[in-house]
C-alpha cells in the first residue's frame, strides 16, 4: 500500500490522523476527542483536498 490514512491514539488519549506515503508520514492532524471526528477529518481532506490552492510563502 503506497499511501494511506492512519488513525491512531496519541499519548494523551486523543485520536489523530496521519497520511503516509511509502511509510513516510506526509502530514498529521490535530488531536480529536472521538474516533468519529478523526474519520470526519479524513473525509473532509478527501473532499476538499483536491481543489485546495497552493500558497507559496517562500
Amino acid at each position: 500500500m503506497a499511501h494511506h490514512f492512519e488513525i491512531y491514539k496519541d499519548k494523551a488519549g486523543e485520536y489523530r490522523v496521519r497520511f503516509k506515503y511509502n511509510s513516510e508520514t506526509m502530514f498529521a492532524t490535530e488531536g480529536y476527542a472521538s474516533k468519529a471526528s478523526a474519520q470526519n477529518a479524513i473525509e473532509s481532506i478527501k473532499k476538499n483536498g483536491p481543489a485546495a490552492e497552493v500558497v507559496d510563502n517562500s
